[in-house]
């Protein structure tokens, strides 16, 4: 496992020394490296279906071994099926932004592919960390590198939106570590050796109010990251400014390790004091759904209408994970995969777009159509599968979450399923105001490039095949999932919710 971890540093290096050499070469290291990484991380898809990290044990792990043995740091790592489908998503959105940024990237090519690979490396060494200090470090280190890809290679406002972003997650990220930190001593204080390490930490016994605390911070943490309302107004500007490949590993990737906390550590580590946050933040996920849909039609700009979806859409993932039973669960997962493929589509295509026409503003755009006919009809393709079209991975997603949310709390659920009309009404103007209308502009642009569609080719199939088989994923995250639903902490929080009726597989 410290493999996938060590390919894209090594890759990031690599593209970095090459780039002083020719602008081709840190590309073509880049793919290589990701390309061997995706491969690699597929040969563990046959271990699937063995038992999850937070019950018997992870079905593949490095034995661990001391990093900073005087505080009890070690290095230690573990994969289970949830962990697995995270990695194959990072390294796959990694090939498709460095694919898109072929052209876009032409200044200090080698140091940009090096702060990709390493944000990715960061991103996977997060889903693979079973020690807490560790799992902190890798999340410093996807922060650092996203910076410089937004604040050098970003658009008009990069400066303000790269500083933005590093204030909310920086400053999060520290009310992690004291609450890692606080969990820590806390065990200790047990009698137990002092430890960061996961497995050990899920079982420590908590006063009430110190695991209302600590679980607090955990939470703001990785509300931020995913981003909850109203913890989320760095995104649009993040997302706006990025150059096209850092908006794809920033939608794609960087988001869901806030979802991955959230369901790893939030709920198995502090089940009693989830239970009693669970109704306000599946209330805050609802209003989520709504809040970045509309948002999302009030939009002129093409890339921050695609950044409010997300909010929108991640807003299920939130909804599904308080909810805490089999369907939820299966569908916030679900969604996390969709969401990462069909946005980093959109955000492909804005950035082709506006590598054409030099613009990103609706109201200058339109009656595309006829210009671009092969972009426009993938455009539409991504735009009916983010407002949830059946035969779609997004669909698959927000279905299971709302049935799972459904058995929880009834008005909430029907608060959330607002979110797939008002989907329809900003996927469809999306659509009307780029490549409708008249045409006024006379426009003379190439359509997609074999590179482009081949790109967003491989992004189609994969949403056809999840919309119309998902079992695979399905039942690599099973394991993972029942193993936390059932673990001897988050096993707790089903006793303890303040429904009634909770389903389960």
């Amino acid at each position: 496992m410290s493999a996938l971890i060590a390919i894209p540093l090594l890759g990031g290096l690599l593209a970095w020394l090459a780039g002083s050499r020719s602008d081709a070469w840190p590309r073509w290291i880049s793919l290589a490296a990701l390309a061997s990484d995706l491969v690699f991380a597929l040969s563990f898809w046959p271990h699937g279906s063995a038992a999850g990290i937070a019950g018997g044990g992870p079905w593949l792990a490095e034995t661990g071994r001391p990093w900073i043995p005087s505080l009890g740091i070690g290095y230690h790592l573990g994969m289970d099926g949830l962990s697995l489908i995270l990695v194959l998503l990072a390294a796959f959105l990694g090939i498709v932004a460095v694919a898109s940024s072929w052209t876009e990237i032409r200044e200090r090519v080698g140091f940009f592919h090096f702060n990709l690979l390493w944000t990715l490396a960061g991103a996977i060494g997060v889903f693979l960390a079973l020690d807490l200090f560790l799992f902190f470090f890798f999340w410093e280190l996807m922060l650092v590198p996203m910076y410089f890809l937004i604040a050098i290679w970003g658009h008009e406002n990069r400066r303000y939106a790269s500083l933005k972003f590093f204030l909310f997650t920086q400053g999060s990220g520290l009310l992690m570590l004291v609450s890692i930190v606080a969990l820590a001593l806390a065990h200790a204080a047990t009698g137990a050796v002092l430890s960061f390490d996961y497995p050990q930490l899920l079982r420590t016994p908590l006063a009430p109010s110190t695991a209302r605390w600590i679980m607090l911070g955990f939470f703001v943490a990785f509300a931020v990251k995913l981003p909850m309302v109203p913890f989320h107004t760095w995104l649009p500007d993040a997302h706006t400014e990025a150059p096209t490949g850092g908006s794809i590993v920033l939608a794609g990737v960087l988001l869901k390790t806030g979802a991955y906390g959230l369901l790893r550590f939030v709920v198995p580590l502090f089940p009693q004091a989830a239970a009693s946050l669970a109704p306000w933040a599946m209330a805050l996920g609802a209003v989520g759904i709504l809040y970045g849909a509309v948002l999302a039609f009030a939009q002129d700009d093409l890339k921050r209408l695609v950044a409010y979806t997300s909010v929108s859409h991640l807003g299920f993932v939130l909804l599904g994970a308080f909810a805490w039973n089999t369907w939820a669960l299966d569908g916030a997962v679900m969604q996390m995969v969709a969401h990462g493929v069909s946005t980093g589509a959109l955000f492909v295509l804005v950035g082709a777009l506006q590598e054409r026409t030099g613009t990103r503003d609706m109201g200058r755009l339109g009656g595309l159509w006829a210009a671009v006919p092969r972009l426009a009809a993938i455009a539409m393709f991504f735009a009916v599968a983010s407002l949830g079209l059946p035969g779609l991975a997004n669909f698959v997603g927000e279905i299971l979450v709302l049935a799972g949310a459904f058995r929880v709390d009834a008005s909430l659920t029907a608060i959330a399923a607002l979110g797939l009309i008002t989907a329809v009404i900003y996927a469809l103007a999306l659509v009307q105001r780029t490549f409708h209308g008249e045409e006024r502009h006379g426009w003379k642009i190439a359509d997609g490039t074999a590179r482009e569609t081949a790109t967003l080719g491989a992004m189609i199939a994969v949403s056809l095949w999840l919309g119309c088989y998902p079992q695979p994923v399905l039942d690599a995250a099973a394991p993972a999932l029942e193993s936390l639903l059932g673990s001897s902490g988050a096993g707790q929080l089903q006793a303890s919710l303040p429904w009634t009726s909770i389903v389960t597989r």
